[in-house]
């Protein structure tokens, strides 16, 4: 479900509030009265001011009493107050409101990132007699100049918790038509066009990548488009690209158990995509963004497409496919040949849970970008800094190329021989080969996507990553 709490921006702590949240630094005595000496009571706990670090002070408030909640800002940078914003809205779950002061040395990358991390804090998707309530209301107190950079944090935020919500939808639910009909839900709200192809589409037009992947479904795939058009474009165009496998069981490839637990969430790729195209207009970004999101199913049944088949993606190129489970990048080739003959962007990225040999290569924090410039890398890189999503570049190793030849098409969906393993590297390999020489750029998220922990920033399940990076970079982005 969507972010419930409500952010706002006020010039002082409101009179009714009884849970206040000060940083450790700056003068404090000119905000609250503590029944100790501020050093003392630091000393007294141990605080260091680290971020996620609060101490707790009760205080008289009239005829009740208040609790101030001393707050650690680190070295005040964006990553450290988006962790305390974080703490504090967990620790005020259940009540009305929390009051926090803005440490004003912060600036405004400070503030926005306190706020996200606030609002981050307070998504949640349980539902029940167990479900965790959050605050209310979050009202922060800083300078009119915070406005602007807070009303963006908030935007972004809540562009994050649609896309845990897309992904954290169970698959009971969510099917390609659902996905489909959800884009077109945030099509109308934020001023996008929306074109959707249906299974007789995607057969008459040539996507025989997605049709494939789809085919062992009783739910039909689909091919979503969502188009933003700046009110002063800069002349760009990125095309978005996204993984929308709504469930994911490996096809006749069948994964273990273990291995599907979490496959309601194998279109976070898709999700991103949705959800960046909704926020564009209100992050007035001034660059014309196209979105594809490939949606299938993957499903064994008498149907389902078999090992040592051959298909023929958009633009005709073949694939003889080896393994079944490797279906997101042949969803994701049709969608990208489709970008470079039909949309003709001056940069296209892709983004997906793709690969777990990915998660081996960089664990569950950074996601990995692969990229065909230096220029574009940098880009991304610098995007995933700013917005507390990291990236590490990882190599196009030429060499491997030659590990996805077929004897009967132009390609093997994974490496036959398992001669170079690198399974991450090649299968972006395998990507490059349907951009058409365009500047291009891949995430793979499969290690960053989800999480098993419910702190910080995070709940159990969708982590909503690769949102915020790509709201920063496109909002960012050279001319």
């Amino acid at each position: 479900m969507p972010i419930e709490t409500a952010l706002r921006l006020l010039d002082s702590p409101a009179q009714d509030a009884d849970l206040l949240a000060v940083p450790f630094a700056g003068d404090l005595t000119a905000q609250v009265e503590l029944p100790v000496p501020v050093a003392a009571l630091l000393a007294h706990h141990e605080a260091k001011g680290e971020p996620g670090e609060v101490v707790e002070v009760p205080v008289a408030h009239g005829d009740s009493v208040r609790r101030i909640l001393l707050y650690g800002t680190g070295d005040r940078g964006p990553r450290a107050l988006r962790k305390a914003g974080a703490t504090l809205a967990r620790r005020a779950r259940g009540r009305h409101a929390i009051d926090v002061t803005l440490p004003e040395e912060a600036g405004e990358a400070g503030w926005a990132a306190l706020a996200e991390g606030a609002l981050l804090a307070c998504y949640t998707m349980r539902i029940g007699a167990n479900r965790v309530t959050p605050v209310e209301e979050i009202r922060l107190h800083g300078p009119e100049a915070a406005r602007p950079v807070i009303e963006r944090a908030e935007v972004i935020a809540r562009a994050t918790a649609l896309t845990r919500d897309l992904a954290n939808t169970p698959s009971s639910v969510k099917n390609p038509a659902w996905l489909a009909a959800r884009a077109a839900e945030v099509a109308e709200r934020s001023g996008l066009a929306v074109k959707v192809w249906e299974p007789d589409d995607l057969a008459a037009e040539g996507f025989g990548g997605i049709l494939a992947v789809g085919q062992g479904s009783a739910s039909g795939p689909r091919l979503i488009r969502l188009s933003y058009e700046p009110e002063r474009p800069d002349g760009g165009h990125v095309v978005l690209v996204g993984k929308g496998i709504t469930f994911d069981s490996g096809g006749l490839s069948l994964k273990p158990t273990e291995g599907m637990k979490f496959m309601k969430t194998d279109m976070a790729g898709g999700a991103v995509v949705i959800a960046v195209l909704g926020a564009l207009r209100a992050m007035g970004v001034t660059t014309r963004v196209t979105g594809l999101v490939a949606a299938a199913e993957n499903m064994p049944s008498g149907s389902a497409q078999r090992p040592g088949d051959v298909i023929t993606h958009y633009g005709g190129r073949t694939v003889e496919v080896l393994n079944t489970d490797a279906e997101g990048r042949l969803v994701l080739a049709d969608a990208l040949a489709y970008a470079d003959e039909v949309l003709e962007p001056d940069t296209v990225l892709d983004i997906a849970t793709l690969t777990g040999a990915i998660s081996v290569a960089l664990g569950r924090d950074i996601g990995a970008v692969y990229a065909s410039g230096d220029d574009l890398a940098a880009e991304l890189l610098e995007a995933g800094g700013r917005s507390g999503e990291a990236l590490w570049r990882m190599p196009l190793i030429e060499e491997y190329r030659g590990a996805l030849d077929s004897a009967v098409a132009d390609l093997t969906n994974v490496e036959a021989a398992n001669t170079y393993g690198g399974g991450s590297i090649t299968a972006a390999l395998f990507l490059r080969e349907f951009t058409g020489g365009r500047r291009w750029a891949h995430l793979d998220i499969a290690g960053v996507a989800r999480t098993t922990s419910d702190e910080g920033i995070f709940s159990k399940g969708a982590t909503g990553y690769g949102t915020r990076l790509l709201l920063d970079w496109l909002a960012t982005r050279p001319a």
